[in-house]
């Protein structure tokens, strides 16, 4: 079966791809493949034959009208490229809490990025997972300050999250696309534990023996309608295994105290 892995250069793109390699022959559909989803340019061609799509497409950076816009767009292209090629399963990557964070320019656009999905004629399966465990870095990478003599600075939003690893999504991705529909429509995927953000920035940062002021505070991207359990999985959730102290002592050059 030939499996089509849209955004397949990205974080989780690269490794679906890997984990299909030589389980069906993989298509990943990007722009250093030579499709273009913006204008749908190479998407007919890249889906011709394929039984099954995993889409972990995510949007740049936008503003409240780009990013809806974006997937609006990108996912109509794509839905009607997948009818015309009669793709069996589409298996999209989405995030938990995606229905319950209001006013997020990327939230809205991978709300409008499940609708899409869900309404289209092929069998659809939507993964929401939680965030994975480099995000504590990623955040306090965006605010990290330098000042001649001291640490640097980051801000770290006291987010209580339950990390899981991008592995561990990528396997369920690639076991829904060679299995097939799994009978639910949404699936929840999660870490086995619940971490604070403020604490797995410190963790890592040791880690790495990156001397950092972690400074908690809700001044940036993520305020206060992120607080309390909104991030979190229900209690229906697929625990999968990889917890966030485990996977900082695998990570390279890393010793955990």
């Amino acid at each position: 079966m030939k499996i089509a892995v849209i955004g397949g250069s990205g974080l989780v793109g690269r490794r679906v791809v890997e984990l299909l390699d030589g389980r069906a022959e993989v298509a990943s559909v990007c722009g250093a493949a030579g499709v273009d989803l913006r204008t749908g340019a190479g998407l007919d061609e890249a889906l011709e034959g394929a039984g099954a799509v995993v889409d972990v497409l995510d949007a740049p950076l936008l503003d409240a009208e780009g990013a809806p816009a974006f997937f609006r767009d990108t996912m109509l292209r794509l839905t009607a490229a997948a009818e015309r090629a009669g793709v069996g399963h589409h298996v999209l990557l989405s995030i938990v809490g995606v229905d319950r964070i209001v006013g997020s320019p990327r939230y809205i656009g991978k709300r409008v990025q499940e609708v899409l999905t869900l309404c289209a004629p092929a069998p659809a399966t939507v993964v929401r997972a939680t965030q994975f465990h480099g995000f504590a870095e990623q955040v306090a990478s965006w605010s990290r300050r330098s000042e001649p003599g001291k640490a640097d600075t980051v801000t770290v939003p006291p987010l209580l999250v339950q990390p899981c690893a991008v592995d561990d999504v990528a396997r369920v991705l690639v076991g829904l696309a060679l299995d097939g529909p799994a009978g639910e429509q949404i699936i929840e995927v999660a870490g086995p534990g619940r971490e604070d953000l403020v604490d797995m920035a410190r963790r890592t940062f040791a880690a790495r023996g990156d001397e950092v002021r972690i400074v908690p505070s809700w001044d940036g991207p993520f305020g206060t309608e992120y607080s309390g359990d909104v991030l979190l999985p229900g209690p229906g959730a697929r625990l999968l295994g990889t917890g966030f102290e485990r996977w900082l002592a695998e990570r390279s050059g890393y010793t955990v105290e």
